[in-house]
């Protein structure tokens, strides 16, 4: 897990330094900034080192293209078997993303699976991707005629560009063809057929259980230990369970929250009853008002409930890093499996449920996968989300949507019910059937929240539209273009489609 940054057609050595110097917060074990022969690029990169040893730092060169890349191809092994180990000059999982783009397949792109924004650069060409949902962040800025690529709007500011685009999930940026959209989210499933109405319960929730265990040991994939975040929640809990069965009794999870907290409560006796090393912490209001500055400039949003999130977020990547370099988190269940409140307004229309579901799954890149991703990177951590695996994405898009959001004889809509159903026996009953809490209400954020505003502001903070100015004024503060942020993140909004109220950020883990 890294921070990159590629210039293409502009020869400014200094202007590539001082962008990648903005973003070497995202590793911290190598940093390079190199000017390649032969290439007009320059490419400069902040490594964590989670797979490969430090011959696989970057950017790296393989006969006529460069490669510089932030995430983790979690099938590189048996790409490095498909394309010949001969080809291969590190042991980076990322170089086997260069050799898929060397076999000249069509739909190379397609080849790596798992989480990635990479930039490989020719003589003449440069391409730039990210991975399905965008869980890896990747930027274009425009200046001089030239392209600059990179993990952060961050790395940009101050430096005058003329536009800054994001590259969108699932898509290909190439300077020879244009951009193309290379993954397209697959329709979600409404409800079966009329003669078909009492579903075959069974079958699906253990076809469910089947690819989850193949996610979550897909998602362990390391050259260094991975713990997890453990909000007590159901998201977290089924990971970690998990996990813990496949590294053997091994896990290291994670839990924090205000004193008392329900979020808290809830992860100790899951630690206790799947048997991990368990690490908590609490947080009192005045350390949420510390927080709010670092959370802020990290994330490059003002949206309030994103950020409510994202304090959270902080204060488990802060525990997490002291332990592990690697976590996998519960991220995406909400939007695969209808867990959140807004969702219960869909039970008696199936098929505007999936096509909820399916339009959420494409807009986490810029709220939650942002919030996740900038919290986590901003301490050098990684953090993995096991259920947006393009397996197990393309497996819970065609259960029907009916059983994501059941509706019980006597009215009642339960969230997430399949999949709690094909897990149930991981965990006890009262945790496996615990009401959804979103992280920032379970973690008791919400509740300390008005006393940290009232402490970072020096006044009330009366509502939300004023919670999102101060946001606002601590941003521009931090920033000499502000307007870069603001003009690029993501923001939820009460415009749901059956009129629902807003949604809360995700369960962070």
């Amino acid at each position: 897990m890294c921070g990159l940054v590629c210039l293409w057609n502009i020869d400014d050595l200094p202007l590539a330094e001082r962008m990648t110097d903005r973003i070497k917060h995202r590793g911290g074990d190598a940093l390079h900034v190199r000017r390649l022969d032969g290439i007009p690029a320059i490419m400069g990169h902040a490594r964590l080192s989670i797979i490969g040893s430090e011959a696989a730092d970057q950017p790296i060169r393989n006969g006529a293209a460069a490669i510089v890349a932030n995430g983790e191809v979690l099938n590189h092994d048996a790409l490095r078997a498909a394309f010949g180990r001969d080809f291969f000059l590190t042991d980076s999982d990322c170089e086997t993303i260069l050799a898929a783009f060397a076999s000249g397949h069509p739909r190379w792109i397609a080849a790596p699976d798992g989480m990635f924004a990479f930039v490989i650069a020719t003589a003449d060409r440069v391409m730039a991707a990210r991975d399905p949902l965008g869980i890896k962040p990747l930027y274009v800025g425009y200046k001089h005629g030239g392209l600059a690529f990179a993990s952060e709007l961050k790395a940009y500011d101050g430096e005058g560009f003329d536009r800054v685009d994001t590259i969108a999930p699932g898509s290909l940026f190439d300077s020879e063809t244009g951009t193309r959209q290379w993954f397209r989210m697959p329709e979600g499933a409404a409800a079966p057929e009329a003669d078909a109405q009492d579903h075959d319960v069974a079958t699906i929730s253990q076809e469910l259980r089947a690819v989850l265990e193949a996610a979550v040991a897909k998602w362990l994939v390391a050259d260094v230990e991975v713990g997890c975040f453990l909000s007590g929640g159901l998201d977290s809990s089924i990971v970690a369970a998990l996990a813990q069965r496949q590294l053997g009794g091994t896990l290291k999870t994670f839990a924090v929250g205000a004193l008392g907290s329900p979020d808290l409560e809830a992860a100790a006796k899951v630690a206790r009853h799947i048997g991990s090393e368990h690490y908590e912490a609490t947080f009192t209001p005045d350390e949420l008002a510390k927080a709010l500055p670092h959370v802020i400039r990290a994330m490059e949003t003002t949206d309030p409930d994103t950020i409510r999130s994202g304090l959270p977020t902080y204060f488990v990547t802060r525990l997490a890093r002291a332990h592990v370099k690697t976590v996998l988190s519960g991220e995406g269940a909400d939007e695969l499996f209808a867990g959140y409140a807004y969702h219960h307004a869909y039970a008696r229309t199936p098929r505007a449920m999936a096509d909820e579901l399916t339009r959420a799954l494409g807009a986490m890149h810029n709220i939650n996968l942002q919030r996740v991703d900038r919290v986590t990177m901003s301490r050098a951590l990684e953090a993995r989300p096991p259920f947006l695996d393009r397996d197990l994405i393309a497996f819970a898009q065609t259960i029907p949507a009916d059983l994501k959001m059941k509706r019980t004889d006597d009215g009642v809509t339960i969230e997430k019910w399949i999949l709690r159903k094909s897990c149930e026996d991981l965990l006890p009953a009262e945790l496996v059937w615990r009401k959804k809490a979103q992280f920032d209400e379970g973690s008791g954020t919400v509740a300390s929240l008005d006393e940290a505003l009232t402490i970072a502001a020096g006044r009330a903070i009366p509502d939300k539209a004023a919670e999102r100015a101060f946001y606002e004024d601590i941003l521009r503060g931090q920033f000499e273009e502000p307007e870069l942020m603001l003009a690029n993140a993501g923001t939820w909004t009460a415009d749901r489609v059956a009129g629902a109220a807003s949604a809360g950020a995700g369960d962070a883990t």
